[in-house]
């Protein structure tokens, strides 16, 4: 089976769905975060491993710990899986810190400080933003222009 074959596409979405759902409902370890979801799902074509890549709103010690916690609930994962998705072989899961998301936000903080600074200097100068500038012309209630 190739590795991005339609039917592998199919059960990592599988995996993905369900992973995410027995992490949200099903386990009860206060060290795993609300905020975490499964990003993506990667299972080998033989289906014996899966990367699971994981993504945890908030701080580095949350993302530490809800790792720790799914790492020890992975044998209770891996009976859940088994019995939600009928697989030939129940795949051994790795679970991977996905920093994309806090990367994405960060790197959108950044953006805006850069744009705020820009719109300062800008207003500083005296220079009118684009799109900013006002109509000559004005509308009366009749639908006809003024001038």
């Amino acid at each position: 089976m190739r590795k991005n074959s339609v039917k592998n596409t199919r059960i990592n979405g599988e995996v993905q769905k369900t992973l995410a759902e027995i992490i949200r409902s099903d386990i009860k370890d206060p060290r795993i975060s609300p905020w975490t979801s499964v990003v993506a799902v990667e299972v080998a074509p033989d289906l014996k491993s899966c990367k699971a890549w994981i993504s945890v709103l908030g701080g580095q010690e949350a993302c530490e710990k809800t790792l720790e916690g799914l790492n020890s609930a992975m044998g209770y994962i891996r009976r859940q899986l088994a019995k939600a998705v009928n697989l030939r072989n129940t795949p051994e899961i790795t679970f991977v810190m996905d920093q994309s998301i806090a990367y994405g936000v960060n790197m959108s903080h950044r953006i805006d400080e850069v744009m705020a600074v820009d719109r300062a200097a800008a207003a500083g100068r005296g220079d009118e933003e684009p799109g900013s500038q006002t109509e000559e012309t004005t509308e009366d209630p009749d639908g006809e222009a003024e001038e």
